[in-house]
């Protein structure tokens, strides 16, 4: 049975980039402080086992401004999986590599559950995430808490509906091994219930 995952990094205050962020700094002021576990991504520890989860995912759903602000990833986020940029109006330009827009939420979702078959799809994006999750298209949720408090910028949970979402914790796993705090995670993976 296929899966639609959100896989995000977050600060410990809800942040999933710093104060202004924009085309000349992606993830705003302060932003990269919630990817400096990535160092870790090649390791066989926890980081790395999460990161190669990730990339065993068969499918992307990112937001059109993620998408943009990360260079489009040149076409390709990992092994040529196809990727459904949610978007609210149309483009002009055709999408690189396997890239589709798509303006319709719940197209999106169905067009990745294809895709993926009984696999998962990968979230990136604030926007597309609440946009999934308020329809009802999100299944879990993968986030890696940093254990930072970033103070603003773009936060993951904004504009949601006003009803409680119910999740169920699958996985929690830390990185104690790692010698350098500003490396420390917490990957947490949620089931959100069927409401």
């Amino acid at each position: 049975m296929s899966s639609i995952r959100v896989d995000m990094t977050i600060s410990l205050d809800g942040y999933v980039a710093g104060p202004d962020d924009g085309p000349d700094a992606p993830l705003g002021a302060g932003g990269f402080r919630l990817f400096n576990w990535l160092d870790k991504r090649n390791d066989s520890g926890p980081s790395g086992e999460v990161f190669a989860e990730s990339l065993a995912t068969r499918a992307l759903i990112s937001g059109r401004r993620t998408y943009e602000l990360a260079g489009r990833w040149g076409g390709d986020h990992h092994n040529g999986v196809p990727i459904f940029v949610l978007t609210r109006k149309m483009p002009d330009e055709t999408p690189p590599g396997t890239v589709r827009y798509v303006t319709d939420v719940a197209e999106c979702a169905e067009l990745a559950r294809a895709a993926v078959g009984d696999g998962a799809a990968m979230v990136h994006g604030a926007g597309a995430a609440q946009a999934l999750l308020r329809a009802g298209e999100l299944d879990e949720l993968e986030l890696h808490v940093v254990p930072v408090l970033l103070g603003g910028g773009r936060r993951l949970f904004d504009h949601l509906a006003a009803e409680h979402v119910e999740l169920d914790l699958v996985r929690q796993v830390r990185t104690r091994e790692v010698d350098d705090p500003g490396q420390h995670v917490l990957h947490l993976r949620y089931r959100i219930r069927p409401s």
